[in-house]
């Protein structure tokens, strides 16, 4: 009785990981994402909170996250209308069901071109 219920317990047990290999999820996540240089002028705000505090330029066009390297920058500028020039890499983002997210552009390799 002993064995068997070890047994019925391991099976279970393995059955259960079995779905935890999550093979779907290694196919979705290959998006593709786009890189380009270009000229952004906006006004630069702060988002976040206090742990994961996040740069972005806005426009009527859009908003673009300035990568963490880059933040130092434009820390200074914050409410300030600049004009950039940097690497754009748009990103899909996706849920965890696998419905999409929307896009996120982000900049690195920043240059100010002019402040306002």
């Amino acid at each position: 009785m002993n064995r068997s219920f070890f047994l019925a317990l391991l099976f279970l047990c393995f059955a259960a990981s079995l779905s935890a290999f999550g093979a779907k999820e290694k196919d979705s996540g290959k998006t593709a994402s786009v890189v380009s240089i270009i000229q952004v002028t906006g006004i630069v705000h702060l988002v976040g909170n206090a742990n994961f505090p996040e740069l972005l330029i806005s426009n009527s066009q859009g908003e673009w996250y300035i990568v963490r390297s880059e933040m130092d920058k434009l820390f200074d500028l914050q409410y300030r209308t600049v004009t950039v020039e940097g690497e754009e890499k748009i990103a899909e983002l996706k849920f965890g069901n696998g419905m999409s997210a929307g896009t996120r552009r982000n900049l690195k390799n920043i240059k100010i071109i002019s402040v306002n």
